[in-house]
C-alpha cells in the first residue's frame, strides 16, 4: 500500500511539474528546424513565421536549416530531441507522407515520433506546357498524350519529388503514357521546359509564375482539389479528372511526448499568425492557401496522406537514386 502511495505521489508530482513547466513556456530560445538548405519554399515560409512567433511568444525563434537525405536528417534531429517544446520542425509532404514509402530504411516514424502542432498551408503544383505544344487545357493535353502514346515527356525536380508523383497520378487517372524525365532540382527542369527541351512539367507558382505571365510557359491547371484562391482563373486538374488532389503542404510538429499544454500554446500562436493580413498576402504571392486546424486534425491528415502516397509510389515504381 505504501509503495502504491509513493508511486501515486511521484506521478502526481511529475504531472504537476510538467504542467508548471508548460505554463511558464517558453523561457529560452526555440529552434525551428527546416529539413532543407536555406532559400527553399520551407525556408521562405519558416522565417516570417519565426519572426512572428518571436514577437508573440516573447522568446527568440531561430530557424535552423538541416538538409540532406530528402529531409530525413532534419526530421531525425527533431524526433530525437527532448520533448520540451524547444525544438520544432517545419516539414512538408515529402518528410511526413512520401518518404516512408520511398526510402527502404527510415530514421524516424512520422506518426510515432512526432506530436503534430498544425497544418500550415497548401500549395498547388502547376501543370505547365511549353507554348509550342498545341494544347490549352488539361483535356486537350490528355487527348494529345493518347494520340502520341509514349512520345511526350514531363520534367520533374527528381525521382520521388512531388512534381514527379503529380505526373504519375495524372498518367494513372487519365490513362496516358508520358515519359518521366527527372532533373536534379526544380530550376534545371524549368530551364529545359522554357527552352523547349521537354514539353510538360509540374512545379510551384513561385518558380513558374513569372514565366507564365511573360508567355514563356503556359499553365493548364493546379494540382489541388479546387482552384487556388490566388489563381481563380486557372482550373483545377480535378475539374477534368475528379479526385485528382496532390498539393505540396507544410506543417509544424514537435517531438512525441511534448506536453499537450505546450502543443496547444504553439497551435494557438501559429493560427494567430496565419490569420494576419500580412501573412495571407505573402502566401497569396506563392498561390499558397493557409489551412491551420487542430493538432488532432493534422495528425489525422498525416496518416491519410501516408496511405495515399504509399499507393502512388507503389504504382509509379518511384525509387530514390
Amino acid at each position: 500500500m505504501l509503495t502504491a502511495y509513493r508511486v501515486m505521489v511521484t506521478v502526481m508530482f511529475a504531472g504537476a511539474s510538467a504542467f508548471a513547466s508548460a505554463q511558464a513556456y517558453p523561457t529560452r530560445p526555440i529552434r525551428l528546424v527546416v529539413p532543407y538548405p536555406a532559400g527553399g519554399g520551407g525556408d521562405l515560409l519558416a522565417r516570417p513565421l519565426a519572426q512572428s512567433l518571436t514577437e508573440t511568444l516573447g522568446q527568440q525563434v531561430i530557424v535552423e536549416n538541416r538538409g540532406g537525405a530528402g529531409g530525413n536528417l532534419g526530421m531525425e534531429l527533431v524526433a530525437k530531441s527532448p520533448p520540451d517544446g524547444y525544438t520544432l520542425v517545419l516539414g512538408l509532404t515529402a518528410q511526413f507522407a512520401v518518404n516512408p514509402s520511398l526510402y527502404p530504411k527510415m530514421p524516424y516514424d512520422p506518426v510515432k515520433d512526432f506530436a503534430p502542432v498544425t497544418l500550415l498551408v497548401r500549395n498547388p503544383y502547376i501543370l505547365l506546357v511549353h507554348p509550342t505544344l498545341p494544347v490549352r487545357s488539361v483535356k486537350e493535353l490528355i487527348a494529345l498524350a493518347k494520340a502520341r502514346a509514349g512520345q511526350l515527356a514531363f520534367a520533374s525536380a527528381g525521382n520521388g519529388s512531388g512534381a514527379h508523383l503529380s505526373g504519375e497520378m495524372l498518367k494513372t487517372m487519365a490513362g496516358i503514357d508520358i515519359v518521366h524525365v527527372p532533373y536534379k532540382g526544380a530550376a534545371p527542369a524549368i530551364t529545359d521546359l522554357i527552352a523547349g527541351q521537354v514539353p510538360v512539367s509540374f512545379t510551384v507558382w513561385r518558380s513558374s509564375g513569372p514565366h507564365v505571365k511573360s508567355g514563356r510557359l503556359r499553365a493548364l491547371g493546379v494540382s489541388t482539389a479546387n482552384r487556388a484562391p490566388a489563381l481563380p482563373d486557372l482550373p483545377a486538374i480535378a475539374e477534368t479528372l475528379p479526385g485528382y488532389d496532390l498539393p505540396v503542404w507544410y506543417g509544424v510538429a514537435a517531438p512525441a511526448g511534448t506536453p499537450r499544454e505546450i502543443i496547444a500554446r504553439l497551435n494557438a500562436e501559429i493560427l494567430r499568425t496565419l490569420a494576419t493580413p500580412d501573412s495571407r498576402k505573402r502566401m497569396a504571392m506563392d498561390a499558397a492557401e493557409p489551412i491551420g486546424g487542430t493538432p488532432e486534425q493534422f495528425g489525422d491528415y498525416i496518416r491519410s496522406e501516408i496511405v495515399k502516397y504509399a499507393k502512388i509510389v507503389k504504382e509509379s515504381g518511384a525509387k530514390i537514386d
